[in-house]
């Protein structure tokens, strides 16, 4: 279990730092659960890696959504 809890959060910190904090949107949130995932697999850092850039892409996607209905919603938004 402390082997689980150190990788984690060796692979978490390595996970945000390559994503910078303009990315860190779902970065965080993926990197723990690809981190565990990954672990389970003996590759904690990379699928803290790959989680993170899940996380990222759901986060972006899940903001360009919420953006498109504001903007339809919005009866004073100049077109």
């Amino acid at each position: 279990m402390k082997t689980l809890i150190t990788t984690t959060v060796i692979a978490l910190a390595l996970a945000a730092a390559a994503a910078g904090p303009v990315q860190a949107k779902g970065c965080i949130k993926g990197a723990i659960v690809g981190g565990v995932a990954g672990h389970m697999a003996h590759h904690g850092v990379l699928g803290a890696a790959g989680g993170c850039a899940v996380g990222h892409h759901m986060a972006s996607e899940r903001q360009r959504q919420a953006d498109q209905q504001q903007q339809q919603h919005d009866p004073y938004q100049s077109r």
